[in-house]
This record gives C-alpha cells, structure tokens and sequence, in this order.
C-alpha cells in the first residue's frame, strides 16, 4: 500500500465512517469481545465496499463514532490486518487495502474447487437431513427478489443457495472455510453490484440446471452445471483487468 491516495481511489461517493458507523451499536453480551464485534463490523464494511479499497480509516474516529476506546479498535485493525485488508502504515496511517490480483485469483480457484465438489457430492451422497427441496424454495424467492427488482436481497439469498448446496452434501464446514479466502473476489464483485452490474436472468436459469442436477442424482451433471455457474478463472481473472470500475483499485503483482 502506497502513502496516501490516488483520485481513482479516493472516489467522492466514499462515506466517512462517522457516516457508516452513526446509529451502530455494540452488544458485548453478544460474546467474542468489543474488539471481535469491531472487527466484525469493519469486515462487513470493506467487503460490500462501504469502505473502499484504498480508503484511510482512523482508529480515532471508530472510537468516537461507536463511543469505546481506541484499544479495542486497534485490537480489530491489526487482526484486519493480518487478514490483508487494511494496512498499517508507520507515520501515515491505516488504509483499506487494494484488491489483490494474486489473492482474488487464489480465492477463484478455491470457489471453483469447493463449489464444483460440492455441487457432486450432493448428487451422489445428499445429507439425510437436508433436500433438494431446501433449494427449490431459495430458487423461488430469488425469483421473487429479481422480479421486485430487489439487489440486496437476491445477493443474500444467492448466498443462501450456494450454502445450502454445501449443507445438502454434508459439508457444511468447508462452506465457512471457503467464505474466508473470498475476501478481495467478494469486494470486486460487490463493486460490479453497485455499479448494477448484475447476472439475475442468467443466475436464475444456471442455478435451475443444478436443481436439475440434483434432482436426477448426476454427479457429473452437477459438476458441470455449477462449472458453467461459477465461470473459468482465466474468465474472472480478465475482467479483474479490463472492467473500469476497478480501475485505481486493485494491487497488481510484485515483479521480482
């Protein structure tokens, strides 16, 4: 991360985040402490790009905005930056980081991986206490969502789908996993969405196919249905460079 911002980063649609913070509050009844709700609560954040990758974030001001101390706010910034997405620089400041090419492209391979395996694993050997039926009814509120034109809510129920699929093949475990490495694929995708870059037609008609799947107890279908949902990563991995919106906002590789 360089000192400071360039334009392209330093967009004028950026919140401050006594903005994004007014209103919050903190439960420590909740469990994991005020620095883990803090941290939580800044994930969120920079992962639906509330906080934009480059953004400087001050510890000072979180502290004020939530009305705690700074110690657990500087507690949730350095676990936030061991999860690479801020950046403490020395004299200068803490900064959402870039995108970064080499971990979204780790995080495609991951998703592509996890996602095919499960979509097989559920065909062959579906979990006794889930259904394909779990899917049915999430494909039908998509449905609904697409048609009232409702972008927050189709992209939580998407999510809902994909996990279920994990459920159903028994592992509902490496779904969790699989969220942890999705990070930086997540913030440019959530930068498409805002930009209503969005897939719903073609979601909904990819996800009916490994229904499809499902259903018949295919492996191999499922595979390849959710092969062509997911997308190659060569695929993902161009638009990373050629969609403008990202432009300013990604980390390119270190040339050795």
């Amino acid at each position: 991360m360089t000192q400071g911002l360039s334009s392209a980063q330093a967009s004028n649609k950026e919140a401050s985040l006594t903005d994004l913070l007014t209103g919050v509050t903190l439960n420590p009844e909740a469990g994991g402490g005020i620095a883990f709700l803090v941290f939580d609560l800044l994930l969120d954040l920079i992962v639906s790009v509330q906080l934009r990758p480059g953004q400087r974030i001050s510890d000072k001001e979180i502290a004020s905005a939530l009305g705690i101390s700074k110690t657990p706010v500087r507690e949730a910034l350095i676990r936030l930056d061991e999860a690479n997405l801020v950046k403490l620089v020395p004299q200068s400041g803490t900064y959402v980081t870039l995108i970064s090419v080499q971990r979204y492209t780790t995080a495609c391979f991951i998703r592509l991986q996890l996602e095919m395996g499960a979509a097989r694993a559920a065909a062959a050997f579906p979990d006794p206490r889930h259904s394909v039926a779990e899917l049915e009814d999430l494909h039908a509120q998509l449905i609904a969502v697409q048609a009232a034109d409702d972008h927050i809510g189709f992209v939580r129920i998407d999510e809902a789908f994909h996990q279920r699929i994990f459920m159903l093949a028994g592992y509902g475990d490496a779904w969790v996993t699989a969220r942890r490495t999705q990070f930086d694929l997540n913030r440019a995708r959530n930068i498409r969405r805002r930009h209503r870059i969005l897939r719903g037609p073609e979601v909904l008609e990819q996800h009916a196919e490994v229904i499809a799947a499902l259903q018949a107890r295919d492996p191999d279908r499922a595979e390849a249905a959710m092969r062509v949902h997911i997308g190659d990563i060569d695929r993902q991995i161009s638009r990373l460079f050629t969609d403008y919106r990202l432009n300013g906002l990604i980390e390119l590789p270190t040339v050795n």
